[in-house]
């Protein structure tokens, strides 16, 4: 057999990660209180939910962020999304290393979602009950779903590529993979990625619409499951090239070796049920990365805890993986940060860079009875110890827009 990891000329390597969730403020909160099973998801105070079917989401404590000042003053009319994506990236860049203030010709690529639309909702409401302009430029000008990439460059002093990735529950998995790639080509030794996206009147009554979402805290994989529970947040990693690393002592949490992107183009909403079309996303990000289906150790899973989701999904590895899914573990942080949308699949690559830096298989928050249309391992109750060598961390989104990260231990 040869040897896994071959395939590239150059290794993409994470050597940062922050981190912004309803468990916590940075990284080392949300991970400790990740792997011990706690879970973020509550009361919604956001804004009033009275109306709709359920009142909880996992929402983020503004409280503790530390939003990084631009050229010593506070970046003015940052929206909520923004304000997630800033702080992960100054957490992401300290943990890398990087504390210079100069120009930096990195890439930056980060899946973009709501952006400033709870500030807009803000400034129209006001404007209904008659109230004044007053504030209305700074409430409008973050709209744009580009515009948290803006203030990260803005911020950091980013000058080289940038791209912002809007492909619903996937964009921030796509962004990570679109990163390494771009280092990968030498278009840039160091990519900043992730994603973010912040809880919105608009979202929270769409998903309540289709009565997607749970009264309850969200299970994913669990028999009980009766839908999601919406959360918001950020995640931004620092993607670089292994050579450049090394030149500057930097250790890695794990390889970017690959990813898979496809479109199935089934359904808005509701999921291929065979499990075929996101059979389809795995196998390429396995060919992407030069690993067989027999190296993955672990599996970070999109697990909504949606009653036609999950069963889809364990449908694909089942056509994956065969008999050894049993034995597999496959967890979702869903439960424990709920669903962060567009930042959804950086928070989880985040994760699983994590677990297999720190040997942890972080668990399944809410997972308690196990369904037989999703016979896998879910991690029950807090993370266990396991060695992982190879890891995927998968996003399925509306309109089967697909995308599967293979993640790997940095030699």
């Amino acid at each position: 057999m040869p040897p896994l990891y071959s395939r590239r000329m150059r290794e993409a390597w994470i050597t940062g990660i922050g981190l912004v969730t309803a468990l916590g403020p940075d990284r080392e909160t949300t991970w400790r209180r990740l792997v011990a099973g706690e879970s973020g998801i509550g009361p919604l105070t956001l804004f009033d939910p009275s109306e709709f079917r359920t009142s909880i989401a996992a929402q983020v404590d503004v409280s503790g962020l530390a939003i990084p000042l631009l050229q010593g003053l506070p970046i003015r009319h940052t929206s909520r999304a923004s304000r997630f994506a800033l702080a992960a990236a100054a957490e992401a860049m300290r943990d890398a290393g990087f504390q210079t203030v100069e120009a930096h010709p990195w890439a930056l690529v980060l899946g973009g979602g709501t952006a400033g639309l709870f500030e807009a909702e803000a400034f129209v409401a006001r404007r209904l009950r008659g109230g004044p302009l007053v504030r209305g430029l700074g409430e409008l000008v973050e709209v744009p779903q580009d515009a948290p990439t803006d203030r990260i460059a803005q911020a950091f002093n980013v000058t080289g590529p940038r791209i912002t990735v809007t492909t619903a529950c996937s964009s921030s998995t796509i962004a990570v993979g679109l990163a390494a790639e771009l280092v990968c080509d030498g278009e840039a030794p160091v990519a900043l990625a992730g994603g973010t996206d912040a809880l919105c009147r608009l979202t929270y009554a769409g998903f309540n619409s289709l009565h997607a979402v749970d009264t309850e805290p969200a299970k994913p994989y669990d028999r009980r499951r009766k839908g999601l529970s919406l959360g918001e947040g950020a995640a931004v990693l620092v993607v670089e090239d292994a050579s450049h690393a090394r030149a500057r002592g930097a250790r890695p949490y794990a390889r970017v070796l690959g990813y898979g992107v496809t479109n199935d183009a089934f359904h808005m909403t509701q999921p291929e049920p065979s499990g075929a079309a996101w059979e389809r996303t795995v196998r390429a990000a396995l060919v992407d990365a030069g690993v067989s289906e027999t190296d993955v150790d672990y599996i970070n899973g999109h697990g909504t805890a949606t009653e036609q989701n999950d069963p889809a999904e364990c449908a694909a590895y089942r056509r994956v993986f065969g008999g050894r899914l049993a034995d597999l573990p496959v967890s979702s942080v869903k439960g424990a940060v709920g669903h962060c949308l567009c930042a959804a699949g950086a928070i989880e690559a985040a994760a699983t860079a994590l677990a297999i830096a720190r040997a942890i298989v972080p668990p399944t928050s809410g997972f308690a009875e196990a369904d037989p249309a999703c016979p896998v391992d879910a991690v029950p109750d807090k993370g266990r110890s396991g060695d992982i060598r190879v890891a995927l961390s998968s996003s399925f989104a509306f309109g089967g827009n697909s995308a599967v990260l293979v993640l790997g231990r940095a030699t």
